[in-house]
């Protein structure tokens, strides 16, 4: 079965050695430029993917720096990487899903615009892998609460999820 047109799951989003983790999707983004600049929709309200929107921020990490274990029971996120290169890691750690403990590695970014939709209950993180401080808009579906967050958190290096967030040369 082919995958939607606006769908692409290839080796440069998805890198995972198992299953893609259920209700992770992708969408291609297309750049549109002239000699005055580019344009890159990134999330519409016609898309298949687009679930509602809550409010939409702008997070950075600097070389080399982790941001990562969180998941929100409420939330889906839709992460772009404006600016610079990520490698954002997934990690289901739903018990009653068919791809509980899959791991799957997307690297998003300048030289690699897609969206990447994660859905609620799925662990996610960081890693900033280009030179520069790299930039991540996402568009969540709900807004953030500062009384009670959706954000439950783990250790980036702790144990409790089989993760090395060191470089893999090979």
């Amino acid at each position: 079965m082919l995958p939607d047109k606006n769908l692409m799951f290839g080796v440069t989003q998805f890198l995972g050695e198992g299953n893609m983790i259920q209700g992770v999707k992708t969408k291609k983004l297309r750049v549109i430029s002239d000699e005055r600049g580019r344009l890159m929709e990134m999330l519409r309200s016609d898309d298949d993917l687009f679930i509602r929107f809550g409010q939409v921020y702008l997070t950075t990490a600097y070389p080399g720096v982790v941001k990562a274990w969180h998941y929100h029971k409420k939330q889906v996120d839709h992460f772009v990487c404006v600016k610079g290169m990520m490698k954002v890691v997934l990690y289901d750690g739903r018990p009653e899903s068919p791809t509980h403990k899959e791991i799957n590695e997307f690297f998003l970014g300048e030289h690699n615009p897609v969206l990447l939709q994660i859905p609620a209950l799925v662990y996610h993180g960081f890693k900033c892998i280009s030179a520069e401080e790299a930039m991540v808009i996402n568009c969540p579906t709900e807004t953030y609460n500062y009384q009670e967050p959706d954000e439950y958190r783990l250790p980036a290096q702790g144990t409790e999820i089989p993760y090395d967030w060191s470089r893999k040369d090979g």
